[in-house]
């Protein structure tokens, strides 16, 4: 498909790298010389130096043959314009990324009106994303599929558990939750298990299943954790504004400190709700006085991944069980304690939801499409969200019998409000969603599962 793409900072550079890789034509327009010089030396994508706000621009881009055209500049505003002139141009499907709070409420207005495909919103996709972690303190990460009605969550085996030695098949039987544990990370490797697969202490596994199964799993295996009730936020930019709210919602008490003043008093006005510090979090003086030791999790979300990191390290050092932590820059993860830190990146989320969407475009066929995407393990294995179609060559069809592709897991199977585990005797209806776990970019539509003909 022909993209083009307003704005090459660090989201547009992202899923610039991500569609690239998908094999897609791609033009990324921006004004900034430099950035789109950094831009061209390091990918094969066409380069623009230009304002996308600028209708001539945007047709010596192609935006009138573009099949998609997504503008994720810094700005909303320009971003509305942008999209506003390419739907004028003709572009068939239109993306924007649309980040103020004010606007939130006033989505699908914003969608009806200027004729956007979609909008994304990376700062309050990952303030969701946080929120989803606190509900699992013993998970690293949570993503959800079927509108939530199944979950993949990451957690690490501890030293000591019962965990420790059994097979999955085993584990299935003396648990009893129906929980699927669908990739397992160990040292540098990333593997699809079977049934006879031994789980040992420090693996990583990513389990699928309903919420409450989960949470039923975690209690068995004495990993459930301790109930969160209040949360510290440092840094008070869109992500804490998005997360305080959503926190609210669930009983959850917030206190957020910045170091500068004039944000706090503008926070006391978005977040009445929470209670606002104006200090400076990387100062443990700050953090003793504001009650770092009684808090139950701390998320670091300033703009400095260092900051972030280390004032993570900090918080823990004075007993707080959970700590999330933003970076922009994946290479800092390792700096992490994994069995206590879960690690959140908005360009990631942003970039997994249209990478899934662009799939999905290009797959709307009888047999189905791709409604959700996540990458797993580093992005080395995807988890993909499919709704069967009518021609899907799994239809009507026990698992056991399909010859599906090596690597090639079922994890769930959502019909209705029901979330199936499947086993070998499961069958696939049309209008069922299933949820695919295979090594990244094996998968691109639903017949891709088996080594059968379309």
């Amino acid at each position: 498909m022909k993209i083009i793409i307003a704005g090459a900072g660090m989201v547009g550079a992202g899923i610039a790298q991500s569609l690239e890789a998908e094999g897609h034509d791609i033009t990324l327009i921006d004004r900034d010389s430099e950035t789109i010089e950094a831009v061209a030396n390091e990918r094969d994508v066409i380069c623009m130096l230009g304002s996308a706000t600028n209708p001539d621009t945007l047709r010596e881009s192609g935006a009138a043959e573009a099949d998609i055209l997504m503008a994720v500049t810094e700005s909303d505003e320009a971003n509305m314009i942008c999209a506003l002139a390419a739907r004028r141009l003709g572009a068939k499907h239109i993306i924007a990324r649309v980040r103020d709070p004010e606007y939130l409420t006033q989505m699908e207005f914003l969608r009806e009106a200027i004729g956007l495909s979609r909008v994304v919103n990376p700062e309050y996709e990952c303030a969701k994303e946080i929120s989803r972690i606190l509900r699992f303190p013993g998970a690293v990460r949570v993503e959800t599929f079927s509108k939530g009605s199944a979950e993949i969550i990451d957690c690490r085996i501890p030293e000591g558990s019962p965990l420790h030695g059994l097979c999955l098949r085993e584990c299935a039987q003396r648990f009893g939750a129906k929980v699927l544990v669908c990739v397992v990370e160990r040292g540098d490797e990333a593997l699809i298990p079977h049934g006879d697969f031994v789980l040992q202490s420090g693996d990583k596994l990513s389990l699928m299943g309903e919420a409450r199964e989960v949470r039923r799993f975690f209690a068995s295996v004495g990993q459930k954790g301790r109930r969160i009730r209040n949360v510290m936020i440092m840094g008070g930019g869109r992500i804490s504004v998005y997360l305080a709210r959503l926190l609210d919602e669930s009983g959850i008490a917030v206190t957020v400190i910045d170091r500068s003043r004039e944000r706090c008093n503008e926070l006391c006005d978005l977040i009445p709700e929470a209670r606002i510090i104006c200090g400076d979090a990387t100062h443990d003086e700050v953090l003793l006085e504001e009650g770092i030791r009684g808090v139950d999790a701390f998320v670091a979300l300033t703009g400095d991944d260092g900051d972030n990191i280390v004032t993570a390290m900090y918080a823990k050092r004075c007993g707080v069980g959970k700590t999330v932590v933003k970076v922009n820059m994946r290479h800092f993860s390792g700096m992490l304690d994994e069995g206590s830190d879960s690690m959140v990146t908005p360009k990631e989320i942003v970039t997994q939801q249209i990478t899934s969407y662009v799939r999905a475009i290009g797959n709307s066929a009888a047999w189905g499409s791709i409604e959700t995407l996540h990458r797993l393990a580093g992005g080395r294995i995807e988890a993909l969200e499919f709704k069967v179609g009518s021609g899907a060559n799994c239809i009507g069809k026990e698992l056991r019998e399909l010859s599906l592709r090596r690597g090639v897991l079922i994890s769930a199977v959502t019909r209705g409000e029901k979330t199936l585990i499947p086993n070998g005797s499961t069958v696939i209806e049309c209008g069922d969603n299933a949820v695919v776990v295979a090594p990244a970019g094996l998968i691109k539509d639903i017949n891709d599962l088996t080594d059968g003909e379309k």
